[in-house]
């Protein structure tokens, strides 16, 4: 089987592996980066999954607000550059206010809704803007959040990041910084109970081969496994997280403190678990070459 260097660079950078370490885990593992990077964990060689997902394709963040709800909105481009224009913001701009206003149920109706009220639909200025500019466009999710019961923290971190949190209690300002800490610290859920059963499970059986390798006693074994997943809990759930403006409490202390709880919260990363095709670009001439 050929395993393509773009494919060996990528699992170098997710693992800090050497390059014939990671080409022999790719080989073995039929070209399945995410089989390779769980069998080099395993077997200690990878120094850490870097990359939760891999973030390929360009374009922004939007967040609106009116006296009542939050609207937040990720629009792809195929370039950065684009993205930066002016008719992309625009056509971004013009969407968040569209949900904001018509509060559509699902993408669908999003896209089906008229343009701040005018006769032209959200599809139709996707299609028109992909004409204009010679890129494919795509509204890709949005999310809309109720200020009536409870502090709505709205944070965007240039275009690139946004994040929503919904807290019962405490104040707008608790609200605020607690995404800017989610959007810094990317946690996967709120508490240890909310992180899926397969998640566990994967990392559990990643440390129990770890460590087996030790040559320690199994009731050794078991509180290592024990004391690594606690660990890993700990890092994933929002709760268990420090606090990135005082890092000596956690946020469940931070929550306690002021006697709140958060309710939930939204994450966008723009392109996030994207695939976006990579070209050779040294076959790429070749091939023209041979034309």
């Amino acid at each position: 089987m050929k395993i393509s260097a773009a494919l060996v660079k990528e699992l170098r950078e997710r693992t800090g592996a050497g390059m014939m370490e990671c080409k022999k885990a790719l080989t073995e593992n039929n070209a399945d980066i995410e089989a390779s990077i769980e069998a080099m964990r395993k077997s200690g060689q990878a120094k850490a999954d870097k990359k939760a997902g891999r973030i390929a394709a360009e374009g922004a963040i939007v967040i609106q607000q009116d006296d009542n709800n939050v609207v937040m909105v990720e629009v792809n481009s195929e370039t950065d550059f684009v993205s930066k224009g002016d008719d992309f913001k625009d056509f971004c701009n013009g969407v968040a206010a569209t949900a904001l206003t018509t509060k559509p149920t699902d993408l669908e109706a999003l896209l089906a809704a008229n343009v701040n009220g005018s006769e032209k639909t959200v599809e139709k200025s996707r299609q028109d803007l992909i004409a204009k500019i010679g890129e494919n466009i795509n509204v890709r999710r949005f999310v809309i959040t109720s200020k009536s019961d409870s502090n709505v923290g709205a944070y965007l971190h240039g275009i690139k990041i946004g994040v929503l949190t919904n807290v019962e209690g405490g104040n707008l300002d608790l609200a605020k910084d607690l995404a800017m800490h989610i959007a810094a610290s990317r946690p996967l859920c709120i508490s240890p109970e909310q992180v899926p059963a397969e998640v566990i499970a994967k990392e559990k059986d990643i440390y129990t081969a770890q460590a087996a390798d030790s040559g320690k006693p199994a009731n050794i074994v078991e509180k290592m496994v024990e004391g690594k997943l606690n660990k890993f809990l700990r890092e994933v759930t929002l709760l268990g997280q420090p606090f990135i403006k005082d890092t000596d409490k956690t946020i469940e202390q931070l929550l306690k403190e002021a006697n709140a709880t958060i309710v939930n919260f939204e994450r966008f990363e723009v392109g996030e678990g994207i695939e976006k095709k990579t070209d050779n670009f040294v076959d790429e001439v070749m091939q023209q070459a041979q034309k």
